[in-house]
């Protein structure tokens, strides 16, 4: 999810730190073939993030922690209006090249245990078999994406998840905010996302 704003870096060097926080579940599809076709994807917002959406919406004004039948349904599809050019903070590889992904299709949203939880689907430009990599990160590292939701694949495909190195990658963006606050005091937020990221790799049809 895109960054509200360019970071600005003064004498004190930033930190590498998200302000919103999801727990992500990847659901991946496959096709009559057995190749991989999309990907199903569930996020379940922070609780803070989660009441600052509801107060923005006018939603839940009682503070029950429940949503009346209308109420829930004005969640429906609420984050799936993407500016052109947003990649959902969706990544397919496969070898060295990226996996071109469909516009988001909203499948539906909730709101349970104080936090917000909506899921679409990505198709696949076009199925794929054999080894396909997987990343859910926003580049800004302005939202933090975590697989606590877990990552499910159809019978007879294979996943494997590399867990990040997160000293490292913090090491990483440390080094490059420090960089860039020598150079020049006025300059954006590195893309430093990607560091922070579980990489889940699938084997289907092949």
């Amino acid at each position: 999810m895109a960054a509200l704003g360019a970071l600005m870096f003064g004498p004190a060097i930033a930190r590498a730190h998200p302000h919103i926080f999801i727990e992500t579940r990847l659901v991946v599809r496959t096709d009559g073939a057995g190749a991989v076709s999309g990907v199903e994807v569930q996020w379940t917002y922070d609780e803070l993030y989660s009441m600052m959406l509801l107060d923005e919406m006018g939603l839940d004004q009682d503070y029950d922690g429940v949503l009346a039948d209308g109420e829930a349904a004005a969640l429906d599809g609420f984050d799936m209006n993407w500016q052109p050019g947003y990649a959902g903070d969706l990544y397919l590889w496969q070898g060295d090249g990226a996996l071109e992904l469909g516009a988001p299709e909203p499948l539906e949203s909730a709101y349970e245990g104080g936090r917000v939880v909506s899921r679409h689907f990505r198709h696949l430009a076009a199925p794929v078999s054999g080894e396909v990599r997987i990343k859910a990160y926003d580049p800004t590292f302005y939202t933090a994406y975590d697989l606590g939701g877990g990552v499910d694949v159809p019978e007879g495909c294979e996943v494997s998840v590399i867990v990040a190195d997160i000293k490292a990658a913090q090491d990483k963006a440390n080094a490059l905010i420090e960089e860039l606050g020598i150079l020049n005091t006025d300059v954006e937020y590195p893309e430093v996302g990607a560091e922070f990221a579980d990489e889940v790799t699938v084997s289907c049809g092949g």
